[in-house]
């Protein structure tokens, strides 16, 4: 049974976007909130239960401990009869790679914004195509899931920024261009996905767009 909606809830404030330099001390994935960050989590969760109010959930969680905290603050709104979970490591953010100094830190955030998110892959780590290609593969997985008679009345993804826009860009066939656009949702925010009679998903939260002109951008002309 398709869900009702597909909700998914960017982490909250992370002690890397206290400290950008943070990764090159630490694996990323060990990267935990802040006190803001536990605080955002629970209010997300106050959000999340207005939304859904007593309605069953299923919980994919990104196994980064940032991501794992963030579920444990949102789960906290609702009794433990009224979900259930599972840990999804496709829903982890885009690897960076190695441990490295704040000069090559820097020099790579700087290519990156030059060459396309998108295409652009991080020494070592992935690039956007890599998530994305990940995601496509979730995709499958999650309407597998969703075969089942039982299943939840709401699909609940706890994950990342970039991985929500490249979710967003995949569910909805958008462009790479659409993609390099979007701006990633705030810490804890939630973006919904909203079945339709029609048996489609409508995304229901707008998702803000960058002024900014894009370096490269080619579509398509017939």
């Amino acid at each position: 049974m398709k869900p009702k909606r597909i909700i998914l809830i960017r982490h909250g404030e992370s002690q890397a976007n206290v400290d950008r330099y943070l990764f090159g001390r630490v694996p990323d994935y060990t990267i935990e909130l802040t006190d803001k960050g536990h605080e955002q989590a629970r209010e997300a969760g106050k959000r999340l239960r207005d939304l859904v109010g007593s309605e069953s959930m299923y919980f994919y969680v990104s196994p980064f401990w940032r991501a794992r905290s963030t579920f444990e603050g949102v789960a906290s709104a609702f009794p433990k009869t009224q979900f259930e979970y599972g840990e999804e490591p496709r829903l982890r953010e885009q690897e960076w790679g190695y441990l490295r100094g704040q000069d090559e830190f820097d020099k790579i955030c700087q290519e990156r914004r030059e060459y396309g998110t998108f295409y652009y892959r991080i020494p070592g780590g992935e690039a956007g195509s890599d998530v994305y290609d990940r995601i496509n593969d979730l995709l499958g997985s999650l309407y597998r899931d969703f075969t089942d008679e039982k299943f939840p009345e709401n699909c609940v993804l706890v994950t990342h920024g970039l991985t929500i826009r490249l979710f967003v860009m995949r569910f909805f066939h958008l462009t790479v261009e659409e993609f390099e656009r979007m701006v990633a949702p705030k810490n804890c925010d939630l973006v919904v996905l909203e079945l339709q009679d029609d048996g489609h998903y409508r995304l229901i939260t707008e998702m803000a767009c960058s002024s900014e002109p894009l370096r490269y951008a080619r579509p398509i002309r017939l």
